[in-house]
This record gives structure tokens, C-alpha cells and sequence, in this order.
């Protein structure tokens, strides 16, 4: 039971280093660990960017780097004690190689950069999410004897003029981020205080960026944003409210299934994904526009949080259980052979046992493939923390965590059971943690699958016979 659940959180909580050569480079070579949600790592690439056009160069060895930068995620306590410990490895390196420079990046900048500067003095350089392209200038503060900082959020900014530079992946699969921020206001979330208000990108420059990601022999796209959904776009730039635009204005808007379908377009060999999508905001025609396009993987990733509506209500969420299960019946009938995962918060401030009872209830009824699974976490300043008592034991919702976690396992495994027996496209990601000889991929339900390595390689789109299974993993044989 428990190991679902550590799989779970290390997937979602990994750090990753990355590197490239620069044969420009000016000597100096930068150190970047990211932390947290796909769109922390996708960032990382845009930095990585900025830097490497002022000369400096990436390194996955932290020991050989002058500059340190850790991208972070507030999203959770658990996620800012890892960057913490981290911060604290890092500044006893400086000791002993003081001309070292360490930042901090992202949802944690904003929130702690005074305790992180000037407090604990564990940092040299603080920047948000907004506030990349600062980025060398504030270097150059610091190379002054200054400390440098910047968490101003900004309401226009998208970095969608930035081509990311694609380092740590694997050159198959890549992120292209299509919002940034979140006007969604969910009472336990800090997002929109360390990300600010939600922003569109210019559809154009995302086909473009999928497009140049096709040419490189890229072969999966996920579409990014905090609210995928809510994506919108007018001729005249980033504009949330589609009911404020004028006439002309809404005749020349993107919505989120329109932009998908021109994405789709660019290559029909080039798989696209998206996440996360917002219950609220998913309508029928993104279902339609997924239905229609085989390289439009068959998958949703629908966070639900809670299953009973007196706590979404509290959450903010903006929809009933009634709701969440109609999009749900939508998602059955439009594409019946979708894949749906979630998300779910247990023990929120005030959950009664039959609340708890109501998640559980929603969970069997829609029988997820996989989801994320937390016990509520207060996080300052957020609504939640100013208006409720977190009032729920910690052995409460570590037993409630437990049962939704055992349900969840149970449910992969049917779903995974499912899936014996059947051809499936895979599309080789890489090798086999377990064995040289095996490669694994990914269906277009997002399931691991591995089989015998043979001749195949990475990137390799490869029908596999489906003969065994984990509640985590097909295992299977190339036909």
C-alpha cells in the first residue's frame, strides 16, 4: 500500500540537473536543479536559455559550477523542506569555494526571499517566476558584492520569444508551456500568489516551437499550463474573459480545443499531451477535438481534490461532485477509450468521516488509472490558512491517505489488468531501470510499458503484445 504511495510523490517531487555545451561560452558554468511540477522543469529550460545566450554554459556537476540555482515548488511543505535541505548542502560547498553564487528560482522565491536572503542567508540571488530575463543582471549584482533580487510578477510576461533549451531530457518527449500563472483562486493553493494571473501565449509561437520540435526529431508534446483549459487568446493579446471581448475580438480568439487542433496539425507523427485541466473549464469541444485526432494521446490528467461538494465549495473549486461526474460521463461517451488520472487532497480543514466516505465513493465510481495523492498541507497566506482551522489529526489523515491509497491501487491494477492481452503503441522513452535489455515507453494512456530491447531504440514507435502487468507497469513482447 505504502509503495503506491511513495512512487507517487518521488515522481512528482524528483529534482533534476541539467546540461549543455555552449560553444559560446564565456566560462562560467551554471548548475540548475529543478524541483516540483512539469512546469518548473520546463522553466528551467528557459533559463538555461537566457543564460546561454550571455555566454555561460550548463553543467550537471554542481562541483564544477560557479553558479548554483535551485527552481522551486511551494505547492507542498514537503516539496520546500527538500529545496531547504538542498540550500543548506549547497551553502556548506560555498564555504569552502565562496566565489560561488547560489539562487533560488520559482514559487519559492516570492514567498521566502527575505528569510532565504537575509534571515538564514543561505542565498545570494532570489527571482521569480517572472523575472528570468533579469536574470544576468542580477548576476553581475552580485559579482558587485550586492545581493540581488527580483519576485515581481508581471501580468504580460510568457517567455514565448524564448526557444527553451532542451537539456536532461531524452529527445523524445518534450514540455511547450502555453499558460503561465492561475486566476483560480483555490483556497488551499499558492500558486497564484508565487505565479500571479493567468496569461496566455501567442498560439502562433507555440505551433512554431512544436513545429522546430518535430524538425529535431522530437516525437511528444505536452501542452503546459496551470489550467490548460482556460487557455484564450485574441487578436489583440492574453485576455481571460471571452465574454468581455468585443464581436471582432471573439471571431479572431483562440480557445484551448482550437489551439490543440492546430497543434495537432504540425505533425501527425508527434504525439501531444496537455496537463492539467480544470474540471470547471473542460468543455466538449476539447473532448471532440481529442476524439478526432489519433496523435492526440487518449488522456486526461482531471484533478477532482474531493469527492463531496460541501469541501470543494470550501476548496474554491468552482463545481459539485454532480458536475465533476457529468464531465466524467462526457469524457465516456466522447472518447470512450480514454485514460483519466487525478488528483486528491484527504483531511482538508473541517472533512467529516462520511466526506471522507464521498471521495472514496467518487474513486470507485470513476475507477482512475493513477493519481496523485496528498494529505492536506496549510500553506501561509493562502485562504484556507486565513479562514479555517487545519483541524483534522494527523493520524486522521494519514489513515484516510491509506484507504484512498490502498483504493487507488486497486484500481490501477484493474485498469492495467485491462489492458493483457491487447496490441499496444508504445513509444520508446528509454532503457529499462531494471535491465539493459529491456526498453520501456509509454502508451497512449500514459501507462509505463516495458518489453526486450531487440533493435529497437529510443524514439521508436513500437506495437507491443501485452502479456502481463503491475498495478504500475505492462510488460510486454514486440510484435
Amino acid at each position: 500500500m505504502l509503495d503506491l504511495k511513495e512512487k507517487t510523490i518521488n515522481e512528482e517531487w524528483q529534482g533534476e540537473a541539467l546540461e549543455r555545451e555552449n560553444p559560446n561560452s564565456n566560462g562560467r558554468k551554471v548548475y540548475i536543479e529543478s524541483y516540483g511540477c512539469q512546469m518548473n522543469f520546463s522553466d528551467s529550460e528557459i533559463v538555461a536559455s537566457i543564460l546561454e545566450k550571455e555566454g555561460y554554459q550548463t553543467t550537471r556537476l554542481m562541483e564544477e559550477a560557479e553558479i548554483v540555482f535551485v527552481n522551486t515548488c511551494s505547492i507542498r511543505e514537503k516539496a520546500e523542506q527538500t529545496v531547504r535541505k538542498r540550500l543548506e548542502g549547497f551553502h556548506k560547498v560555498k564555504r569552502k569555494k565562496p566565489e560561488m553564487i547560489i539562487g533560488v528560482l520559482g514559487c519559492m522565491a516570492e514567498r521566502m526571499k527575505t528569510k532565504l536572503l537575509e534571515e538564514e542567508k543561505l542565498v545570494d540571488i532570489v527571482v521569480g517566476p517572472d523575472a528570468y530575463r533579469d536574470l544576468p543582471e542580477l548576476v553581475k549584482e552580485v559579482d558587485g558584492g550586492r545581493k540581488a533580487v527580483n519576485v515581481i510578477l508581471s501580468k504580460e510576461e510568457t517567455y514565448g520569444d524564448i526557444s527553451p533549451v532542451r537539456l536532461g531530457g531524452n529527445g523524445v518527449t518534450a514540455f511547450v508551456s502555453i499558460t503561465r500563472g492561475c486566476d483560480n483562486m483555490c483556497t488551499f493553493c499558492v500558486v497564484p500568489f508565487t505565479r500571479g494571473r493567468e496569461r496566455s501565449r501567442n498560439p502562433e509561437s507555440i505551433v512554431n516551437e512544436v513545429r522546430d520540435l518535430s524538425e529535431k526529431g522530437y516525437k511528444e508534446v505536452t501542452l503546459l499550463g496551470q489550467n490548460v483549459d482556460s487557455y484564450l487568446w485574441y487578436g489583440g493579446g492574453p485576455k481571460k474573459d471571452f465574454d468581455k471581448l468585443t464581436k471582432e475580438e471573439q471571431d479572431s480568439s483562440v480557445n484551448f480545443a482550437q489551439l490543440m487542433e492546430m497543434v495537432a496539425q504540425v505533425d501527425p507523427k508527434v504525439r501531444i499531451r496537455f496537463s492539467t485541466s480544470h474540471p470547471k473549464d473542460m468543455t466538449d469541444e476539447v473532448l471532440h477535438v481529442m476524439a478526432k485526432y489519433d496523435n492526440i494521446c487518449k488522456y486526461i490528467h482531471l484533478p477532482f481534490q474531493s469527492g463531496n461538494s460541501r469541501i470543494l465549495e470550501m476548496m474554491n473549486r468552482g463545481y459539485t461532485r454532480e458536475w465533476y461526474l457529468n464531465r466524467m460521463e462526457a469524457i465516456r461517451r466522447i472518447i470512450p477509450d480514454c485514460a483519466v488520472s487525478a488528483d486528491v487532497i484527504t483531511g482538508f480543514c473541517s472533512e467529516t468521516e462520511e466526506e471522507h466516505q464521498d471521495t472514496l465513493s467518487l474513486m470507485e465510481e470513476v475507477k482512475y488509472h493513477f493519481s496523485y495523492m496528498f494529505k492536506y498541507s496549510e500553506r501561509p497566506n493562502t485562504l484556507a490558512q486565513r479562514k479555517y482551522e487545519d483541524d483534522i489529526p494527523e493520524e486522521v489523515k494519514g489513515r484516510r491517505l491509506n484507504e484512498i491509497i490502498a483504493m487507488q491501487q486497486k484500481h490501477s491494477l484493474e485498469r492495467m489488468k485491462a489492458d493483457v492481452g491487447k496490441t499496444l503503441e508504445v513509444l520508446v522513452e528509454g532503457v529499462s531501470k531494471k535491465s539493459d535489455q529491456e526498453l520501456f515507453g509509454r502508451t497512449t494512456h500514459n501507462s509505463v510499458a516495458v518489453f526486450p530491447r531487440k533493435d529497437y531504440k529510443i524514439g521508436d514507435y513500437v506495437m507491443v503484445k501485452i502479456h502481463d502487468c503491475t498495478s504500475a507497469t505492462l510488460i510486454g513482447t514486440a510484435v
